[in-house]
């Protein structure tokens, strides 16, 4: 071969070097073509949304809520929407909003809490409910993002959702018109489980703190919940962040989301940042004289707050059970956790100190104590399913002879949701204390030989503690083994729906 074509050969296997690394290189940045897009409105970022699109849309309660791209759907009006999200906001903000112009056909959620409007259009028939356990619905949603079809959990077995009927959607007359179906069940390791299916969507609406000018996300407290497995879920993400800032200012170490999750970003105007129940600190101004009504509540939140143990994990349902922590004693540890995303619940704040982002599984404003932390919907159902949460305390509407509990819908009536209390009440390894009033209004029975109100948990009732006494289950039978000073065990027999034992040492029912 002459030296001329020698030249030639060189010169052209150069040119295919050169090019060849030039393409290498760009594979690195190759995300350039696909990043993220920094859009200029809400409006923008929501255009492709169509009619009959499957959202998932993050928050909880109107902690971490897309507001703007929330906003942005209303002035499109598309409708027939399938909406993923824990819950509905309320009646005049949030998704409520989009309930409000009739652009939602179907809800997928764990709990309808105060949304009045969400309530009325599932018991009128206007609107599909598909309820689902909490832990689960941000389990399914962490599943679908990650590839996998379905999975099995303890969470719910026995229930409605297990055995399916659960109302979808009820007719104008009151009947149901789409039902629940049943779940495949399976035996591991000698316990009971269902199968369910992983949830993905069409587009994800998120609220993020931050994003970087690469697309990855960094969220702020419990503004994080169900936002973190939302944005891995979806063919389309789209987050609303209150800043953007540059590359790096996000260390790569604390990324929440790397951007080849997110799709589209704006950074939001404004945010109203609504709290629906802020909760102060109360006075040392003097203690106020409290109502019969109160001071029977306050016997029972006493007894419950006996339970806790220093150095222990504990969960604390909405109402009674979360004012057991108020008589937690100086010299005692217990670290409490909340379903949306903390560990390390404080005291309620002092005005000085609410903070929007930081709520407990209730909607109250908290605050958090020294080494708490934060996490995400799913991570926290992970602690509690996993059996890392020791105690868990909560209310009921009725508990059965054999320790079945139902707490979460009158059907046709009353629906709230069961939240993550199916999940709380399926973990072998965790404690259940139910803290409740004896009797229902006008005396009607809560404790009974069988629960008539569809369940929340089969057989998993540790103790149920009344201002008229302790009960617990002790090889499957319920004993009476303390009572109120002020009572009579023939009263406790009156006011109980079913036979029980009276055990051998009865004492007197402890205070703290």
């Amino acid at each position: 071969m002459s030296s001329k074509m020698t030249r030639l050969v060189f010169s052209l296997n150069k040119r295919q070097l050169v090019n060849s690394i030039a393409c290498t290189r760009n594979l690195s940045t190759s995300r350039f073509f696909l990043a993220p897009q920094f859009l200029e409105s809400a409006d923008e970022a929501v255009s492709d949304i169509g009619s009959g699109s499957k959202l998932l849309v993050g928050g909880f309660g109107l902690c971490g809520i897309p507001e703007n791209l929330i906003a942005g759907l209303l002035r499109t009006k598309v409708n027939n929407l399938t909406v993923v999200s824990n819950n509905a906001g309320v009646d005049n903000f949030g998704l409520g909003l989009l309930l409000q112009q009739k652009q939602i056909k179907r809800m997928i959620s764990s709990y309808v809490g105060e949304n009045a409007e969400f309530e009325r259009q599932y018991l009128q028939g206007e609107l599909e409910v598909e309820l689902t356990p909490q832990g689960t619905l941000a389990e399914r949603i962490r599943a679908g993002g990650a590839g996998i079809p379905a999975f099995f959990t303890p969470t719910a077995y026995g229930t409605l959702v297990h055995e399916g009927g659960s109302p979808i959607k009820y007719s104008k007359d009151g009947t149901i018109d789409i039902h629940s179906m049943p779940r495949e069940e399976r035996i591991f390791n000698g316990r009971n489980f269902i199968m369910e299916e992983g949830i993905t969507g069409d587009f994800a609406l998120v609220k993020a703190w931050k994003a970087d000018k690469a697309g990855n996300l960094i969220f702020r407290k419990t503004a994080n919940n169900f936002n973190h497995p939302m944005a891995k879920a979806a063919k389309i993400t789209i987050a609303e962040v209150e800043e953007i800032v540059e590359i790096g200012e996000i260390p790569p170490d604390q990324v929440h989301i790397p951007s080849i999750y997110v799709q589209k970003v704006i950074q939001g105007p404004s945010y109203e940042k609504r709290i629906e129940r802020v909760i102060l600190a109360k006075s040392d101004a003097g203690d106020k004289e409290l109502s019969p009504a109160a001071k029977m509540r306050e016997k029972i939140v006493r007894r419950a707050a006996c339970e806790f143990q220093d150095g222990m994990y504990a969960n604390l349902g909405i109402g009674m059970p979360m004012l057991a922590s108020n008589f937690i004693p100086p010299s005692m540890t217990v670290h409490l956790q909340s379903e949306n995303g903390i560990l390390g619940l404080g005291p309620f704040p002092t005005k000085e100190e609410v903070d929007p982002d930081l709520i407990n599984a209730g909607k109250q404003t908290v605050t958090a104590i020294p080494g708490s932390s934060y996490f995400s919907s799913d991570e926290s159902f992970a602690m509690i399913r996993g059996g890392h949460v020791d105690l868990t305390i909560l209310g009921a509407m009725q508990v059965s002879q054999s320790g079945d509990l139902a707490n979460w819908m009158i059907p046709g009536k009353m629906v709230k949701g069961m939240g993550g209390a199916m999940d709380l009440v399926a973990v072998a390894d965790t404690k259940v204390v139910v803290a409740m009033e004896h009797t229902a209004k006008g005396g009607k029975h809560k404790i009974l030989e069988n629960c008539s109100l569809p369940l929340t948990g089969m057989k998993c009732v540790d103790m149920v503690i009344t201002e008229m006494g302790v009960f617990e289950l002790q090889e499957g039978e319920l004993v009476l083994t303390e009572i109120d000073p002020d009572t009579s065990l023939d009263s406790v027999r009156a006011a109980t729906g079913c036979s029980f034992k009276v055990a051998d040492n009865l004492k007197q029912m402890s205070q703290l």
